[in-house]
């Protein structure tokens, strides 16, 4: 079946959702930010078909989050280690957990805690607007048609009630 590609689509969550394809992604990228950088560990810790794990890798090396180190080789082997654009992905991942331990988790509460180490207190990332400080919330922030949306596409009617133009 053939995936429709949502890459050169006027919006940042479409044009990232196309660079994470599946559920498989950010499962990878959150290993990487646990310390796993081999093929081996990846598979073992996930549970993912070989196939599957080696084509979400290329995908990630191809976008630019990760690059490929060699380690040994004889045979040839790789690290797959977090770019600057990889560990900048982990915000987006420590929203996601915080989002899923607020609605997901059980009376048991959430299954992972992070510490932040400059203070050393347990810590839920927060959504701050970076002008102001305060939290954004769904009911404080408004979507605004940006410098990089299509011209052609910001004309029509509907786009325009959209974005409030």
């Amino acid at each position: 079946m053939r995936r429709t590609s949502f890459a050169n689509w006027p919006c940042s969550v479409a044009r990232t959702m196309d660079l994470l394809r599946d559920g498989w992604t950010p499962l990878v990228l959150r290993e990487a930010f646990y310390g796993i950088t081999r093929f081996d560990a990846f598979q073992s810790s996930l549970g993912i078909a070989r196939n599957t794990l080696t084509d979400r890798l290329s995908t990630l090396v191809e976008a630019g989050l990760m690059e490929r180190r060699p380690y040994q080789t004889e045979p040839l082997r790789h690290d797959y280690v977090l770019t600057e654009m990889g560990r900048d992905f982990r915000t987006v991942l420590l929203t996601m957990n915080a989002w899923g331990d607020r609605w997901l988790s059980g009376d048991e509460g959430p299954p992972v805690d992070f510490l932040h180490d400059d203070c050393g207190k347990r810590t839920r990332p927060k959504v701050v607007c970076d002008c102001c400080g305060d939290p954004l919330t769904s009911e404080n922030v408004s979507p605004r048609l940006g410098p990089g949306y299509p011209p052609h596409i910001a004309e029509r009617p509907e786009v325009r009630a959209r974005f409030g133009a």
